[in-house]
């Protein structure tokens, strides 16, 4: 797409686009929420990109904040979220996108963000006050967005693109959540990558999502491309989706050209959950694409979706596996329009560092290329570019890479101020801490760094040993396994944790003979002897707050003996 036919986005900063939109196109709908908590069939409440910006402008004035200070969005996902996250932007502020203190299982990554960013005020809804009073309990301004009163009045904030627009904290797979610092102009650029990469028609688009609006692929998806470009914003609340998968399928279905994304769990459990008189009803064929990203891909969920949903209309090519962190906004790579590519790689190989097609193997998806940004494998011992073909280090160099860690300079400079030796532009570069491959052009993720189990100078990827977890019975949770290094006598030792549906009624003969069988299959597959394998309950595989399996977090409660100690109460 040249410059000429690409699409151009409302204005130099969000708040610019926000006005943009207000001015020219006052009555076209902006944001419409689908409320499933107050009627089973979704009540749409819809704002226009007027009735929007008239809210945000009462929330901004009603926040007592000067410049550069930050402002926590704990508000719940609705129309009140977007105009908090927006006003805080409007006031001059810093926004931090962060989620209500009643979210289950993540008061402590709550309060150790809230601690790390030091908010100086904070945006919620009148319900959901009172909690978030109680769970801050000091002095911090709380400002409902649905009742703001004017904090007095004072001129409206300019923004520059090189300002900081908001802080999006990590997930914390592999560490604590630490803040990226994303300017206006990252944010805005990676939209525009997004468009090109993906081939997204602005002119005839509508986004729809059920992600959590706190997640990098859940702000970006739902608040920030439509606003950049003016396109309707259909939303749901995560728990509407998880009680209901086939509400999102019907809200994709109910708009010509709708786009949405979600992580590789979700197509599993729409294909297991929705039922075959569901299916019937819905009309996929109006869908433009669905992202798959944020977590591992699974080609065997893809098949399954694409089977299950193929007499609604959905066709394969209507999947775009992609690749993607908050470091870098969100986007970095992305598969066009055809079916997704699945390569079959060497086991023995890829452990040696190689990515080698095979017959038998290793099946990993393709996640494409990047648009408006560079990509490079390298190895992270001599910061050197590898061949197509080699496993390394994933290293991104591009205007939508964040400015660093939010009060973290040592961390930043490790991170986001990689140098190259030779070739490519020298730096900065984006050190990812992801393993991938590049074979026929596209990317191939192979893991996280500090997830890779090397045992006797082999390398093993956790999700292949996972997958193969799973594999040994039909009651072990997919994509709630979790395979992990401990030290060893010699060599690192490893360990899986699987939760199994029935633990409750599993007998100790039963376990005894399954965990034989994970052990085996995955001695068979893997060359591995397991130190320990442990089958627990639904619900105990810890996870971020995005739904990645946190792999440190396991084996840490695992070396604690909180597994043993849980099965022996």
């Amino acid at each position: 797409m040249s410059q000429k036919e690409f699409p151009a986005v409302g204005g130099d900063t969000l708040t610019a686009c926000l006005r943009h939109w207000a001015a020219t196109t006052p009555d076209a709908p902006a944001l419409t929420f689908a409320d499933f908590a107050v009627d089973p069939a979704g009540r749409r409440r819809t704002l226009t990109w007027q009735q929007l910006a008239g809210r945000v402008d009462a929330a901004a004035a009603a926040l007592p904040v000067a410049p550069g200070d930050r402002v926590a969005v704990l508000c719940p996902q609705g129309p009140d979220y977007v105009v908090g996250f927006l006003a805080a932007i409007t006031a001059g502020a810093i926004a931090v996108p962060l989620f209500d203190p009643g979210l289950p299982g993540h008061a402590g990554r709550l309060a150790a963000v809230l601690a790390d960013c030091a908010p100086a005020a904070v945006v919620t809804t009148a319900a959901a006050r009172p909690g978030v009073e109680a769970f801050l309990g000091g002095d911090t301004a709380v400002v409902a967005v649905d009742r703001p009163e004017p904090a007095g009045s004072r001129p409206p904030a300019t923004a520059a693109p090189d300002d900081i627009a908001y802080l999006q904290y990590t997930s914390g797979s592999t560490r604590s959540p630490a803040g990226v610092v994303l300017t206006h102009a990252n944010v805005l650029a990676n939209v525009t990558q997004a468009v090109r990469g993906l081939g997204l028609d602005p002119a005839a688009a509508t986004t729809v999502s059920w992600l959590p609006l706190f997640h990098d692929m859940g702000l970006v998806l739902g608040l920030i491309t439509p606003l950049a470009l003016g396109l309707r914003s259909v939303l749901m609340d995560p728990l509407a989706f998880v009680e209901r998968p086939v509400r999102w399928l019907e809200l994709l279905g109910d708009h010509a050209g709708s786009w949405s994304a979600a992580p590789n769990f979700a197509f599993h459990y729409c294909a297991s959950r929705i039922r075959e008189a569901d299916r019937a009803r819905l009309r996929l064929g109006r869908v433009a694409a669905i992202v798959n990203g944020a977590e591992p891909i699974n080609p065997d969920v893809l098949d399954r979706f694409h089977t299950a949903f193929a007499a609604a209309g959905y066709r394969p090519e209507m999947t775009r596996p992609a690749y993607g962190l908050a470091e870098a906004t969100v986007f970095v790579t992305t598969g066009r329009a055809a079916v997704p590519r699945v390569t079959t790689f060497d086991r023995d190989a890829l452990a040696t560092g190689a990515g080698r097609p095979a017959g038998d193997g290793v099946r990993l998806v393709a996640c494409g290329g990047p648009a408006g940004q560079l990509v490079a494998i390298v190895d992270p011992g001599n910061a050197v570019v590898l061949p197509d073909g080699s496993v390394g280090e994933i290293w991104v160099h591009g205007p939508n890479v964040g400015g660093g860690y939010w009060q973290k300079p040592l961390e930043s400079t490790e991170t986001f101020g990689a140098r190259l030796a030779g070739g490519l532009p020298e730096g900065p570069w984006l050190r990812t801490g992801d393993l991938g491959v590049r074979h026929d052009g596209e990317l191939y993720i192979a893991g996280r760094i500090k997830d890779l189990i090397i045992v006797d100078g082999r390398n093993h990827y956790p999700q292949d040993v996972e997958a193969t977890a799973a594999a040994a019975d039909a009651a072990i949770r997919p994509g709630s396994v979790a395979a992990f290094a401990v030290e060893g006598t010699d060599t690192e030792a490893v360990v899986v944790v699987a939760e199994h549906r029935g633990h409750a009624d599993l007998t100790e003969p039963a376990e005894r003979a399954l965990t034989a069988a994970i052990r085996r299959l995955i001695a068979d597959a893997h060359g591995l002897a397991l130190r320990d394998v442990l089958l627990v309950p639904p619900g105990r595989v810890p996870r971020t707050s995005s739904g990645k399996i946190a792999r440190g977090a396991c084996r840490d409660r695992y070396l604690a003996g909180d597994y043993r100690k849980a099965m022996a109460r």
